[in-house]
């Protein structure tokens, strides 16, 4: 479901796909070859989000700014299942785990790792290239290979979703 409001009409780049569950208000605009999954909800009623290509937004995650805040999200960045962001930039490459917290006016680096449930506090800033847990969170480790193998396979996973639905689509069974 997207919506205009306040004068402002979501942009949505080609080939990304949208559930028709998620809610895209405002003043919005998402690159291309993104997956915005089922009950996703990004606010742009008094703030303005972008969101980078080949972007993974799963299914319940919110994304909202603060008034006249703008929202800056990278290429290829990964949201877990029920994130809430109120962030105000998250670089390309970057994952924020589900059910992770990324409060007012924080910052996360290029490629780093937010693990589940924890919580970047208001204007805490993540380095780049680091894993961070807990709540407040902390850097834990630097990142590994074995992290950048990982999210590449993951972060194509949903690219490919995307393709899938779009091409595709769902099928009601029940009304």
């Amino acid at each position: 479901m997207i919506y205009a409001f306040d004068g402002h009409t979501p942009e949505i780049g080609t080939g990304t796909y949208v559930s028709e569950t998620a809610i895209v208000i405002g003043n919005v605009k998402i690159g291309e070859n993104c997956y915005i999954g089922h009950g996703a909800i990004l606010r742009g009623d008094y703030g303005r989000i972008e969101i980078g290509s080949e972007t993974a937004v799963e299914e319940g995650v919110i994304i909202h700014i603060r008034p006249e805040g703008l929202s800056k999200i990278g290429n290829r960045v990964t949201f877990g299942h029920g994130a809430i962001i109120h962030s105000d930039d998250i670089a390309d490459w970057a994952v924020i785990g589900m059910g992770a917290i990324v409060s007012l006016g924080a910052k996360v680096g290029a490629k780093s790792i937010v693990a589940e449930g924890s919580v970047v506090k208001q204007n805490q800033v993540i380095p780049e290239n680091v894993v961070v847990a807990g709540n407040p969170a902390k850097v834990v480790r630097e990142l590994e290979d074995k992290d950048i193998k990982m999210w590449t396979w993951g972060k194509q996973v949903y690219v490919d979703l995307a393709v899938k639905y779009l091409k595709i689509g769902m099928q009601r069974i029940l009304d």
